[in-house]
């Protein structure tokens, strides 16, 4: 029997969960959660870093805790474009920099203004969001080009950690697509664009394909743990694993990995890059065997944690059922906010910030928590639906199931809403993907499955999705119109 373990980085927590292969004819993945732990943004001087540190510390224990288990492998996933620098000396020169930082603002149109719009696009087929790591590295060579300058090497965050644990480096495809810095035409970085900006692509290194076993642990690891195994580049991005444990039948499939991002996509064997899908802001990004996952990235339920977070602070630490509800109390369709709006993105007072845009907006104002709730979850049930939309347009065809995977299919009121917003079926399942793709990639890095197809057929017998049929569409398609004219009247 094999037996991985999968460490599933997240934006406010992380998981060490060991996969095992059972059965003979007809084989599933077993997952067992080992160990959770916090992960949050620490604001220090003005900075919003990632404790990379403690992360590590946390990978260790958990696998402090598999001492008796006889793992054959570990491999990390983490969430896209933040990266640690590595100095010369292979030390890790600061504490990673959180993507919700202010740095970029502005980043944007300060990078277009030298390589334009439209040539950036079709250069990379990335959606344009400033906490990039291209804009990310632009503001470091404009603002700290003495750390760029101290630097040998950048590794994004599934790799740094890979390189923790074992030395050896790696930059793997599906978290370098994330970067807006990779040409999907070749698989390569986009070195002379790097160099306009100046930015030494000397700091990356050759793309690796998902999948790969890179090593060892470090031998001083090793000692400490008193046992070794293979550490494995498998499909670094959390969406890239999840996509993998979507459980379709059909080629042709629709997702929405939910959590603190909403991912709204599908897969393909080549990108979409024109003029339709650079206007809807769409993003080609790398997944497994060179897939494609063609998709919007979304603010997902980030809100509702901020949310919560907030009126803990004020005194009522509300829990998510609660939380559920108080939306569900709540008149529906009052008033709708964009949730990829600048203002959303950043930790704060999100329930301020949305009476406010309800203000700005001319629309009915909230007056109670209940009513901020409830259209938060309606407001990202429609962004759901725009996303679907367009890219039905560019891919040219008909979807008629939405697969919804991650944590947020615990979420049952937005699952019913994203059903009645689209009117299209939805199936929920499996919670854990991301931790199910990522133990999928090592048993096939291993032998132990022979391809992706397989890896589906098995995470379809280890899992029980439940299903959501549309209700009330009528409701919802004179909701979907109101949201569509106060997202386009912002927009002028």
């Amino acid at each position: 029997m094999k037996r991985v373990l999968a460490i599933d980085l997240g934006a406010s927590n992380g998981r060490a969960m060991l996969g095992k292969l059972e059965g003979t004819e007809e084989k599933y993945i077993s997952l067992e959660e080992i160990h959770r732990f916090d992960n949050r943004a620490i604001e220090l001087c003005g900075t919003l870093y990632w404790n990379a540190l403690a992360i590590f510390q946390e990978i260790k224990h958990s696998l402090h805790l598999c001492n008796e288990i006889s793992l054959d492998s570990i491999s990390v996933d983490t969430w896209g474009v933040d990266f640690g620098l590595i100095d010369r000396y292979g030390a890790l020169l600061q504490n990673p920099v959180c993507y919700r930082d202010s740095r970029t603002e502005g980043m944007i149109e300060v990078v277009c203004k030298i390589i334009p719009q439209d040539q950036l696009y079709q250069k990379t087929g990335i959606q344009f969001m400033a906490l990039n790591t291209l804009f990310q590295l632009y503001y470091l060579s404009k603002e700290r080009p003495e750390l760029l300058k101290a630097a040998d090497k950048l590794l994004l965050m599934p790799d740094l950690f890979n390189y923790l644990l074992s030395g050896k480096m790696a930059w793997e495809f599906s978290i370098a697509s994330t970067t807006q810095m990779l040409d999907h035409a070749n698989a390569d970085w986009q070195k002379k664009m790097l160099e306009t900006l100046n930015i030494d692509s000397a700091l990356l290194g050759d793309i690796t394909p998902s999948g790969r076993t890179i090593g060892k642990l470090r031998p001083e690891i090793a000692n400490e743990l008193g046992y070794d195994i293979d550490v494995i580049s498998g499909s670094g991005h959390d969406t890239a694993c999840a996509v993998i444990a979507v459980p379709a039948e059909q080629k042709d499939f629709l997702f929405i990995s939910m959590g603190t991002w909403a991912v709204v996509g599908t897969e393909l064997e080549r990108p979409i890059i024109n003029d339709l899908s650079k206007r809807y802001n769409l993003t080609n990004e790398g997944g497994y065997n060179n897939t494609v996952r063609f998709l919007k990235n979304i603010t997902g339920l980030w809100t509702i944690q901020e949310a919560k977070r907030h009126y803990a602070l004020q005194g009522d630490d509300y829990s998510f059922d609660e939380i559920v509800k108080m939306a569900m109390s709540a008149e529906p369709h009052s008033a709708f906010i964009d949730p990829n709006a600048a203002e959303f993105l950043s930790p704060g007072d999100i329930p301020q910030r949305i009476v406010d845009f309800c203000k700005k907006t001319n629309q009915t104002v909230p007056q109670s928590r209940a009513q901020i709730l409830r259209i938060i979850y309606e407001s990202l049930a429609l962004k759901c639906r725009e996303s679907i939309e367009n890219i039905a347009t560019c891919t040219n065809k008909a979807y008629d199931t939405i697969h919804i995977i991650g944590g947020g299919t615990r979420a049952e009121i937005l699952c019913q809403m994203i059903a009645d917003a689209t009117a299209k079926k939805v199936v929920a399942g499996p919670i854990e993907a991301s931790a199910l793709g990522n133990v999928a990639v090592q048993l096939m890095a291993s032998g132990a499955i022979k391809d992706i197809h397989e890896a589906r057929q098995i995470i379809r017998r280890s899992t029980e999705p439940k299903t959501y049929h549309p209700t009330d569409t009528a409701a919802w398609q004179r909701a979907y119109g109101q949201y569509s004219t106060i997202l386009q009247e912002e927009a002028i």
